[in-house]
Order: structure tokens, then C-alpha cells, then sequence
């Protein structure tokens, strides 16, 4: 703790806080090998983080839609009343008309429900010293297959069952890993049969326990795009149905059960703090976050490496993002979901983008 980089990672934490303010982040360990980041949340006087929070500011993008209002004149108050009224109605219809509403996080809250762990908002005594604030951790590390991913997966599934019934065959999936490992196990949980396609660069560990839970495996392609291609064109010969893990509105609305446990459990949340990859876990947890609690301020973090959302913010839309091998290979997603995005926009405030190094930390 007495480096020259342990001092910079202190610093930067202590830049971006004021002090007596409560963050939430969601924490999956960002570690070497592979699992990506968890979610925070931060209220006043408490703070929740990830690491990815410690990162530099570079970018700012406030997208909540309340923030983009035009100013104007009115020439009485009755008029200034009314506009004011028709202005809060066509918001109201934007956001209704996105892939997912707080109604869809909702009942995939209530089907989930004893499927998944309910997971806790945990202070952390050593961040909150060095911040200022109170800091927690959404530690969804502890779900069974190690992911926040197995509330998407369930979700996804038992949307499937309802909407088929008896034409169901089964569910398919490309994944380097921790959605894999979600699909194949709430698959033999729900008694649905899955394959998952992964990469030759998927860690064999993740492989191994995707057979363990009786899915069936195989191995295509050189990276996850080339995975991907190769199980879509199985659905149309097998007759799945495709279930990507962060791009499917009932996958979205998987993770915003995250943001409801979050309020819960922090009432008084300041910020919200969540890792970026594909856009899938943001995408749910500030729609969550936003309905309950307008004023939280939702904060995305994505590796430098690959900023694909960053990239899609600046285009207006997703855009293939070009990308080095980074250390948090969890969130190496090259472009942005488009359901996912189209969420995420209206509701979170910015995105900072995190170096190798503070990663590394």
C-alpha cells in the first residue's frame, strides 16, 4: 500500500467523491483471468464502489432525459403549466416505448424470485476511509454459478417457457463463460435443454462445469464473434432459440432486479456505479435505479481497451469498436447491444473509461 500506484489509486477515488456521499457498486471481481466487475451504489454519507470506480474521469455524457430539456419562455404561468405537462407526457411515451420498462424488471423480479440468491449491499470499511464516503459492494460474486448473468439467463428462459410452452426445444447461446455457465445451469434447473458455443479462448474450467450442468458444449471459433455466427446458424437447423446474454430485453430486465435490491438495501444511495461491456447490466440497473429514485446518478466504467459504449455514445448508435486484449476480458465486448444502448442512454448520467493499470490495481 505505500507505492506510487496504490498512492494515484487513492487520489483518484478521493477527486471523484464528495465527502459524506454513499455509492453502490455492483462486484464481481475484475480479476487477471477473467470475471468481470460487480455494481455499487453510493447514497449520502455511505458509498458502495467496484474497482472500476477508482478510474479517471475522461468522458462525461449526462443522458438522463430530464437533462435535456430546452429552456424556453413562456407568456404566462397557465402556459408554462401546461408544456410542462405535455413535456413530462412525451417523456413518459419515450421511455414506455424502449425494449424494457421498470414493469418488465418487475415481474422478472417476481419470476426469479427463489431461483436466484438475493444478494446483499456490503459497507466496505477500507474504501469508505479512503474515499470519504460510504462504500458498498453488490457482492453478486456469490450467485451460484459465480454471475450476476444467472438472473438474465432465468428470466430469459422462463419467458421462453411461458411464451412456447410445449414448442420449446431448447436454448442457445455463444459465451466465453460466465453466461454460458448461467444458460446451462437455470437450463437443467427449468428443465430446458441448452447448448452453448464457446470460443477456443474459453477457459477449459468454464467449459468443464457448462458439461456439468448437462449442457451441451461446443467449441467454434477463434473469439466470440466467430462463436456467435456459428450458433445462430443453428438455430434455424435445431430449431433454438437464440438467448444473448446482453442484448435480450428479458435479459435486461434480469439485471435490473440488481437496482431494485440495491434501493433496498441503500436507501439513501447517492451514485450507482456499474461495469460496461455489452451494455446489458447498465442497461436494466439505471432503468431500475432512475424509476425509483430519479436523482441517483448511474455511472458507467468500461476498460479503455475496448469502449464500446463510449464509442456508441459519440456515434449515436452501436458501432464496431476496435479493441486491444485487456485485463478485464469479461467486459471486451466490441460493440454495444442495441437494445441494450437504447436503454442505457436515456437513463445513465456518464461513462468513464478505466486504464490497464488502475484495472490492475
Amino acid at each position: 500500500h505505500n507505492s506510487k500506484d496504490t498512492a494515484e489509486f487513492h487520489f483518484r477515488l478521493q477527486s471523484r467523491t464528495r465527502r459524506g456521499t454513499t455509492m453502490v457498486m455492483i462486484a464481481s471481481f475484475m480479476l487477471r483471468w477473467g470475471k468481470a466487475a460487480g455494481v455499487t451504489a453510493i447514497e449520502q454519507g455511505r458509498v458502495t464502489t467496484t474497482r472500476t470506480t477508482t478510474i479517471q474521469r475522461t468522458i462525461q455524457f449526462p443522458l438522463s432525459l430530464s437533462h435535456h430539456q430546452p429552456r424556453r419562455h413562456f407568456g404566462s404561468e397557465a402556459d408554462k403549466e401546461d408544456s410542462e405537462k405535455k413535456v413530462e407526457k412525451t417523456k413518459k411515451q419515450t421511455l414506455d416505448e424502449l425494449p424494457i420498462t421498470f414493469a418488465d424488471i418487475s415481474r422478472a423480479e417476481v419470476a426469479i424470485r427463489g431461483g436466484v440468491k438475493r444478494t446483499t449491499c456490503e459497507l466496505s470499511p477500507f474504501l469508505s476511509e479512503v474515499v470519504g464516503a460510504n462504500v458498498y459492494f453488490k457482492n453478486e460474486f456469490r450467485q451460484f454459478t459465480g454471475s450476476f448473468k444467472e438472473r438474465g439467463a432465468r428470466n430469459a428462459i422462463l419467458h421462453l417457457m411461458r411464451e412456447k410452452e410445449d414448442q420449446l426445444k431448447g436454448v442457445i447461446a455463444a459465451s466465453a463463460g460466465n453466461h454460458a455457465q448461467a444458460l446451462a445451469y437455470h437450463g437443467k434447473m427449468l428443465n430446458v435443454p441448452a447448448v452453448v458455443v464457446m470460443p477456443t479462448v474459453a477457459p477449459l474450467a468454464k467449459v468443464d462445469k457448462c458439461r456439468k450442468f448437462g449442457a451441451r458444449v461446443i467449441i467454434h471459433g477463434q473469439h466470440i464473434g466467430e462463436a456467435k455466427e456459428f450458433a445462430e446458424s443453428l438455430v434455424e437447423t435445431e430449431g433454438l432459440d437464440y438467448v444473448n446474454g446482453y442484448d435480450d430485453p428479458p435479459i435486461l430486465a434480469g439485471a435490473g432486479t440488481i437496482g431494485v435490491e440495491m434501493i433496498d438495501d441503500v436507501p439513501d444511495v447517492d451514485v450507482v456505479v456499474v461495469p460496461v461491456g455489452g451494455g446489458g447490466l447498465i442497461a436494466g440497473i439505471s432503468c431500475a435505479i432512475k424509476t425509483l429514485k430519479p436523482n441517483v446518478q448511474v455511472i458507467g466504467v468500461e476498460p479503455a481497451f475496448c469502449a464500446s459504449y463510449t464509442a456508441a455514445m459519440k456515434a449515436g448508435r452501436p458501432v464496431p469498436t476496435p479493441f486491444t486484449p485487456t485485463l478485464a476480458d469479461g467486459l471486451a465486448v466490441p460493440v454495444v447491444g442495441p437494445h441494450a444502448f437504447e436503454v442505457a442512454r436515456h437513463y445513465v448520467d456518464e461513462c468513464v473509461l478505466s486504464s490497464e493499470k488502475c484495472i490492475a490495481l
